[in-house]
């Protein structure tokens, strides 16, 4: 038996562990499970935002693209830090004061009914695509990792059955604990691997020379370019500002400055983790010129000692846990909060709202599996269906800071107009007058939300009205 799948299985033993132990403080309620009673901690929140972020995206995905263009991939996973920070330098406080559980739950508070279920629809499938990534990257890791065990495809199923069985015994708790785990290996890992990789090459020079030379590895912008790197920070700090499991992490947190912190300590350790991991996919251009680039990583972390190999590869692939756990308990609460609970059973009691939210894991986490099959190119696909958040953004913004501008049916239009936008940009190229969709997409947005206010005369209920209801 291989030091790789040992180790590996170690690891899988861990963190089921770790989830049952988690099990017993998300038990009792909705809120244990779906907002670990909120009382996540700061470095719970810290590990929380950076195992949702720094997942298979932000390694897999970062190393495939730099296999490409190089160093300047690793500008995503520094756009995701600025996400972060920029949620909790601005909005964490105002999440956390409205007491809320889903964003569409504030939809429905301040907008109307059909703006609500929109919003519901459309976060479920932008987390949907999201999570179906995660598959991708653990299938092609535990390839790598034990090509004699598994192929991509059974990777893919495996990696499934941990995600969803590992975030059903115990939610937001579970995610958060296992994470303390996941991210110190994951740093760990990828540190020494870059380290030893670069030791093996011999030094910076000789891989520059091994390089192909029409293309510029080394630059740390060149690659992707400006606007491409200015693009992605557009379309991550959009995310953090309302993408449901993001605001999900912040709602845990036990009071606003909890928050607030863990969101710019995980945004700050978050700046500088992608390019190790576009060095990677560098270094993989000259050991393996030839390979599919989603197993750029995979296959050159495998080239190093056993030992190294299985632990910073088994900690990749668990970065993939935290990040789908997240997603996948998200887009369960939309469902059953916003669904089940506010159109099929408003009376429902608290134990089988418990009960329809684990079973909604399930069959969302199944779900995904469609999507995983279908999907190639890792990063290019997250920005496009990331960019739809662009219109929650413009809504949340406008209903926090300027909410005498905001009319009943503004949520509902936004979100439309949004939706329309991405659909267009798919289907006819001539649209495509921006270098990304994310432009078009706030600027749509912008220009709904504000028409809207001008044809619109019936302004939505005021924070102080809408809490005074609550």
């Amino acid at each position: 038996m291989s030091i790789p799948f040992i180790i590996v299985c170690i690891y899988i033993a861990a963190l089921f562990v770790i989830s049952y132990f988690a099990q017993r403080r998300s038990s009792g309620s909705a809120a244990n499970y779906v907002l670990a009673g909120r009382q996540l901690t700061t470095p719970l929140i810290t590990v929380s935002i950076v195992g949702l972020a720094v997942g298979g995206a932000s390694t897999i995905g970062v190393a495939e693209q730099a296999y490409k263009v190089g160093l300047s991939a690793g500008w995503y996973t520094t756009a995701w830090g600025l996400g972060a920070i920029a949620m909790g330098m601005l909005v964490a406080k105002k999440y956390r004061e409205l007491n809320i559980t889903t964003i569409p739950e504030l939809l429905g508070r301040y907008y109307d009914k059909k703006g609500m279920i929109a919003g519901v629809a459309c976060q479920i499938v932008i987390q949907l695509v999201v999570m179906s990534l995660q598959y991708i990257a653990g299938g092609s890791i535990l390839c790598a990792l034990v090509p004699e065990v598994f192929t991509f495809t059974s990777g893919v199923l495996t990696s499934a059955a941990v995600f969803i069985g590992i975030t059903t015994i115990g939610g937001m708790w579970s995610a958060s604990l296992c994470n303390i785990l996941n991210v110190s290996l994951k740093y760990i890992g990828i540190i020494l691997a870059t380290i030893f990789s670069v030791r093996h090459a011999g030094s910076i020079d000789n891989i520059s020379a091994l390089l192909p030379q029409n293309v510029p590895y080394l630059s740390f912008f060149d690659g992707v370019g400006i606007i491409g790197i200015f693009s992605w920070i557009l379309v991550l700090v959009t995310v953090n500002l309302s993408l449901q499991s993001i605001i999900q992490i912040s709602l845990g947190a036990k009071d606003v400055q909890t928050a607030r912190r863990g969101f710019i300590i995980g945004g700050l350790m978050m700046l500088p983790i992608g390019f190790v991991s576009a060095l990677l996919g560098v270094i993989a251009k000259t050991m393996f010129p030839d390979v599919s680039p989603a197993l750029a990583l995979p296959m050159t972390i495998m080239s190093l000692n056993p030992v190294l190999a299985g632990i910073t590869l088994a900690a990749l692939w668990a970065a993939d846990v935290s990040t789908a756990c997240s997603l996948l308990l998200s887009s369960a609460t939309l469902f059953s909060q916003d669904i089940y609970k506010k159109f099929i059973n408003p009376t429902v009691s608290d134990q089988k709202f418990l009960a329809v939210t684990k079973v909604s894991v399930l069959v969302l986490g199944l779900l995904t599996l469609l999507f995983a099959m279908t999907i190639s190119g890792i990063i290019n696909t997250l920005m496009i269906g990331l960019s739809l958040t662009a219109a929650f953004s413009t809504i949340v913004l406008f209903t926090l800071f300027a909410p005498s501008l905001c009319k009943k049916n503004s949520a509902f239009y936004t979100i439309l107009t949004g939706l329309a936008v991405l659909v267009l940009w798919q289907t006819f190229p001539a649209v495509r007058i921006f270098p990304h969709v994310i432009y078009l997409e706030w600027i749509a947005c912008l220009g709904a939300f504000l028409l809207t206010y001008v044809l619109d005369s019936s302004p939505i209920r005021t924070p102080q009205t809408a809490a005074s209801e609550q």
